[in-house]
C-alpha cells in the first residue's frame, strides 16, 4: 500500500498540525515568475512520462484532491500542473452544490461514482470533504440531507471522519494512490484576488457576492480545515498544506509532490511474455515484405 513521501508541507498523522504555524508564503528566496514557469515545465515533462507508464501498466489509479478557501487557485493549479498530461488518461470533476439525486444518497456516493480507473488520474476540485467543512460551518445545510433524526452533531462529524478514513484506506488497499492538497492562502491575499476580480473586466465572471460574504466565516473555516486535516491525513492518504499566496511557486510545489509520489511507485511499462516476443521476428518479416 502506498505511503506518503517526505515533504515540508506534509500534514503529520499525529494530530499536531496547526494552521497558525503553516506559512502561506514560499520558504526562502522568492524567484521570478519565469523561473517558476521554467521549473514547472520541467516537472510537467516528468509527469507526462510517468502518466504514460501509469496508463500502460494499468495497476494503480491516482486520485488528486484539491480543497481550499475561495480564490486560493484550485482551478489554475489543476490547469497548470496537468497541462502536459494526455487527456485520455485524466478526468477532472468539480463538486458544487449537491443535486436532489445526490442528496438522496450518502455523502460519499457522488464522488465514489467519479473515482478513477486503474491507469488513470482522477482530479477532484472540492470533494466529499465539503461535508466536514462548509457543512460544518453552515450546519443548516444538514436540513437538506434527509438524515435520520434526531441528529447528534458531535457524533455526526466523528462518524463522517471515520467514514472518510475507512473509504480512503479501502481505496489505497486496492491500488488508488491518494494525494490531497490544501492550498493555504492568507486572508489578505484572498482579499487582493477578490478585488482584482472586480477591477479587471476579464475576471469579472469569477466574482461572486457569496464568496465575499463567506469571508465573515474565515476563522470558523480555518478551525474546521485544521480539524479535517488532522483527522484524515494518513500515510496512505496524506494531506499537503501548500503555501498558496504565490501561485507560480504553489504550482511547482504541487507538481513536484505528484511526480515524487508516482516515482516512488516504481512504475514500469508492461513486459511482453516470451511467447509473444518469440513472434516478433515473424511479424517483422510479414510487415517488411508487404507490397
Amino acid at each position: 500500500m502506498f505511503k506518503s513521501i517526505k515533504s515540508k508541507y506534509l500534514v503529520p498523522d499525529d494530530g499536531s498540525f496547526r494552521i497558525a504555524h503553516a506559512s502561506t508564503l514560499p520558504p526562502g528566496k522568492v524567484h521570478e515568475k519565469k523561473e517558476y514557469k521554467k521549473q514547472l515545465n520541467e516537472v510537467v515533462e516528468q509527469l507526462e512520462d510517468l502518466q504514460r507508464i501509469l496508463y500502460a501498466e494499468d495497476k494503480y489509479a491516482l486520485l488528486l484532491i484539491f480543497q481550499a478557501i475561495d480564490a486560493a487557485g484550485k482551478d489554475s493549479t489543476i490547469r497548470a500542473v496537468m497541462s502536459g498530461v494526455n487527456p485520455a488518461g485524466c478526468q477532472v470533476y468539480s463538486f458544487k452544490r449537491p443535486t436532489p439525486e445526490e442528496l438522496d444518497h450518502d455523502f460519499l456516493w457522488r464522488t465514489a461514482r467519479c473515482l478513477p480507473e486503474r491507469g488513470r488520474i482522477g482530479i477532484f476540485n472540492r470533494s466529499y470533504y465539503e461535508e466536514v467543512l462548509v457543512t460544518r460551518v453552515h450546519p443548516e445545510y444538514l436540513d437538506l440531507q434527509k438524515l435520520p433524526e434526531p441528529i447528534d452533531k458531535d457524533k455526526l462529524w466523528k462518524w463522517r471522519f471515520e467514514s472518510i478514513r475507512d473509504h480512503e484506506k479501502h481505496l489505497a488497499r486496492n491500488g488508488t494512490v491518494i494525494l490531497k492538497f490544501w492550498l493555504n492562502v492568507s486572508k489578505d491575499e484572498q482579499r487582493r484576488r477578490f478585488l482584482s476580480r472586480i477591477d479587471e473586466p476579464h475576471k469579472n465572471w469569477k466574482f461572486e457576492i457569496a464568496d465575499v460574504r463567506e469571508r465573515g466565516f474565515w476563522d470558523q473555516y480555518m478551525k474546521v480545515y485544521e480539524k479535517a486535516l488532522n483527522e484524515t491525513s494518513r500515510p496512505w492518504a496524506p494531506w499537503y498544506a501548500v503555501p498558496a499566496d504565490n501561485k507560480p511557486f504553489m504550482r511547482v510545489a504541487v507538481a513536484e509532490i505528484i511526480v515524487k509520489s508516482l516515482t516512488k511507485l516504481g512504475l514500469e511499462y508492461p513486459h511482453v511474455s516470451p511467447e509473444v516476443k518469440s513472434k516478433f521476428s515473424e511479424m517483422r518479416r510479414m510487415l517488411e515484405n508487404e507490397d
